[in-house]
Order: structure tokens, then C-alpha cells, then sequence
């Protein structure tokens, strides 16, 4: 009998944890630090210095790069929503995250042959978290060296795209990713804050040649693209789409709340009515998986819907945003200490970087834009708070009944 009781207990607690993550905000907009990231922060820090980028790299050929990326870019996303004066961490760890990127082991699985050398990818997400540690500093007081370094990269960038035919570099010999040369455009517009002015003509002549080139089954950026044409190869994909989205915003402002809402519509659903998640392929197309989008449940990208957390918070939907982290806290299963904070048992800290990284996302370059139409209501919980009230009062029940029947008369 007490073993029961304590396993009602139990089931009960952790149905009462589960409502909890449902209704206790997750994010914290665009200004506010959300609870729990510097703790996984300090999780990922302790699995980077015990290999976890090696581990990662054996897991996807970018693995060791993004896993260090963004882990630099959530110290700089921390960073820029406090105060200059208490940015020394974020900046030190941020700094020591871009020096990872610059390394041998950074750049191994990139082709120095390419335009630019190394290849779009590399280049312009190591572009994007140097430009990040250049604005958590003064303007007076950046490091000339690595001032030097941001803007002979993205003259590289410029140079390469003023001299292609598509608006979509390689970033592998033969192959090219819209996605790429997205995140590539949004530092040549970061390098436009912080130093001179020198790509405004690359960026326009960037957004004409997307334009000409979406896919025409969605009105999006295709996933992936003819290297020498631009042309789409791909229909759009949510795990690209969810990068795209929270990058194009600081490129052009109009274009990426046109494209964002049109993700929204054929990409974030309800899966048997609970609770929102983001679609590998376009509602009405299916697909094969693959190492990006893992496994796809009822079409459902897990790796999409976490970034669609910061894609949803940088063009201010608010009620996504929030409904996406709520779900992920239910599902996916923080483990807290005092000191860390991990989620599926920190079995793959990639998933934790991407989380936290889409947790403290911002615009860098343009300003907080205006929400967009409400596209889903707080009371999606109801149904997941229904099952939880279930699960947690089931146990009871035959107790329950046994004391019913005992008071019952004769």
C-alpha cells in the first residue's frame, strides 16, 4: 500500500511539473534574460571543454563549428541585453568561441579553395559571431586586430558576391544552401553598423536576385539551390526556413515579415491538436528525413521547432515564441542543479546550444519589428493541461473509490 502511494505521489508530482512548464513563461522577449540560459551555458561550457565539439562533429561534418558558434552567440545575445559595463564574460567567452572557428580543427571540413575561401557557410557564421563580439564592445575600445578581421571577411563576402551570377555561394564544392548566404548578407549588414558603410549595393542587388529565384510552391527560399544558377533544386524546408527567418529581418525589414508570415502558415501546425511544432516540408508535402531534421514524426522537424523559437521572437510574435518554449519545456525534459541546466538528460548538447540560442535571440541590425497577426492563442495549452490534470488524478481513483464504498450506508 505505501508503495502505491508513493508512486501516486510521484505521478501526480510530476504531472503537476509538467503544468507548470506550460504556463510559466519560458522566454523573455527581446530585452529580458531568460531563466535558466546561463545555467545552460555553463552546462555546454563543461561538455565543451570535455569534447563534446569532437563528439558533434562525428554526429553532422558542421558539428564541432556550430556547437562552439552558438555557444559564442548566445554569450553575445546575453550580452547585448545588459549593461556595457558587466559584458567582460560574455565577451571573453564569446571571443574564445570565435577563436575555436579560427582554428584548424574550425575549419576542417570546409574547402579553402571557394569564394570565399572556406566557403560561404564558414565564412559567414564566423563573420556574424565576430561582428557579435565587436558590438558587446565600445566603439572606442575594440580590439584592432579583430576589427581588422571582421573587415577583411567581409570584403571577402562582398567581393564574392558581386562577382556571382546566383545570390547563393557554395559552401561545399558543387553545393549551395539559400540558408548560407543569409546568415553571410546579415553580416555584411552588421559590418554597415559597426564600421562605414560599404555594401549597401551588394545587399540590394542580393534581395533583387532572391526575389527572382524563390520556390514557387511556397513563395519561400528553396532549401537548396543549382551552385551556378540559384535556381531552386529544393522545395523549402523548415530546418533551413527556421534559420532564414530569424536572419532576414536584419536584412531587409518588409521582405522578411512577408516571408515570415508565409512560413508561418505552411510550416507551424498542431500535431493530433496539441501543442504547435514546425513541419520538415510544406502542410500538404512529405519528405524524406535527414541529419539536419532528424527524425520527423507526423512531419514534425524537432530541430526546426526549436529554432523557430528565435525566428518567432526576432520578428515579435510573441504568442509563437512562447508557445514553442512552453512545449519544449514539457517535452523536453530539463534536468536542473544549481549550477547547470540540460534538457533529454543533456544527451546531445548541440540541442542544447540551439535551444538557448533561439531562447535570446534579437535583431542586431534593424529594429524590434511589429507584431504580426496572432497566429495561435494561449488556450492551445488546454488540451496538454487537460491530459496532465488526468494523468495526475488517475492514480488516486481506486483510493478514492475504497473510501467511497467504505462510507457508503449498509
Amino acid at each position: 500500500m505505501r508503495l502505491r502511494r508513493l508512486a501516486a505521489v510521484f505521478v501526480s508530482l510530476c504531472a503537476l511539473t509538467g503544468m507548470i512548464r506550460l504556463v510559466v513563461p519560458a522566454t523573455a522577449g527581446v530585452t529580458g534574460e531568460p531563466i535558466g540560459v546561463r545555467r545552460q551555458l555553463a552546462f555546454l561550457r563543461a561538455a565543451l571543454d570535455d569534447g563534446a565539439g569532437q563528439d558533434a562533429q562525428g554526429l553532422y561534418p558542421e558539428g564541432y563549428f556550430f556547437l562552439h558558434a552558438l555557444y559564442g552567440l548566445t554569450w553575445v545575445e546575453l550580452g547585448l541585453r545588459g549593461p556595457a559595463g558587466e559584458r567582460a564574460t560574455a565577451v571573453r567567452e564569446a571571443r574564445l568561441a570565435w577563436r575555436q572557428l579560427d582554428s584548424p580543427q574550425g575549419r576542417a571540413p570546409f574547402s579553402e579553395g571557394l569564394s570565399p575561401p572556406f566557403g560561404v557557410f564558414y565564412q559567414g557564421w564566423s563573420n556574424w559571431l565576430l561582428g557579435g563580439v565587436l558590438s558587446l564592445q565600445p566603439a572606442g575600445q575594440r580590439d584592432r586586430g579583430e576589427l581588422d578581421r571582421f573587415a577583411a571577411g567581409s570584403a571577402a563576402l562582398g567581393r564574392a558576391f558581386d562577382a556571382s551570377a546566383s545570390p547563393y555561394l557554395t559552401a561545399y564544392p558543387g553545393q549551395a544552401w539559400p540558408v548560407d548566404s543569409t546568415v553571410a548578407m546579415a553580416s555584411l549588414r552588421l559590418h554597415d553598423t559597426l564600421l562605414p558603410p560599404a555594401f549597401t549595393g551588394t545587399v540590394q542587388r542580393w534581395l533583387s536576385g532572391v526575389r527572382q529565384r524563390l520556390d514557387p510552391r511556397t513563395g519561400l527560399l528553396p532549401h537548396r539551390v543549382d551552385p551556378a544558377t540559384g535556381e531552386p533544386a529544393e522545395v523549402a524546408r523548415g530546418t533551413s526556413q527556421s534559420v532564414i527567418q530569424r536572419f532576414l529581418g536584419d536584412i531587409d525589414p518588409a521582405f522578411a515579415r512577408e516571408q515570415y508570415l508565409r512560413f508561418r502558415d505552411q510550416f507551424v501546425v498542431r500535431p493530433l491538436g496539441l501543442g504547435p511544432a514546425v513541419r520538415e516540408y510544406p502542410d500538404g508535402v512529405d519528405g524524406p528525413a535527414d541529419v539536419d531534421s532528424g527524425p520527423l514524426p507526423l512531419g514534425v522537424s524537432l530541430s526546426a521547432t526549436v529554432v523557430t523559437i528565435g525566428a518567432a521572437q526576432v520578428n515579435h510574435d510573441a504568442p509563437l515564441s512562447a508557445a514553442l518554449a512552453n512545449y519544449g519545456e514539457l517535452a523536453g525534459l530539463p534536468l536542473d542543479t544549481p549550477w547547470t541546466r540540460r534538457y533529454a538528460f543533456g544527451l546531445l548538447p548541440v540541442g542544447d546550444a540551439f535551444l538557448a540560442w533561439s531562447k535570446t535571440a534579437r535583431p542586431w541590425v534593424a529594429a524590434t519589428p511589429s507584431p504580426p497577426p496572432a497566429g495561435i492563442s494561449w488556450w492551445w495549452r488546454l488540451p496538454l493541461l487537460s491530459v496532465l490534470v488526468f494523468v495526475g488524478t488517475v492514480p488516486w481513483l481506486p483510493a478514492l473509490l475504497r473510501r467511497r464504498r467504505a462510507h457508503r450506508p449498509g
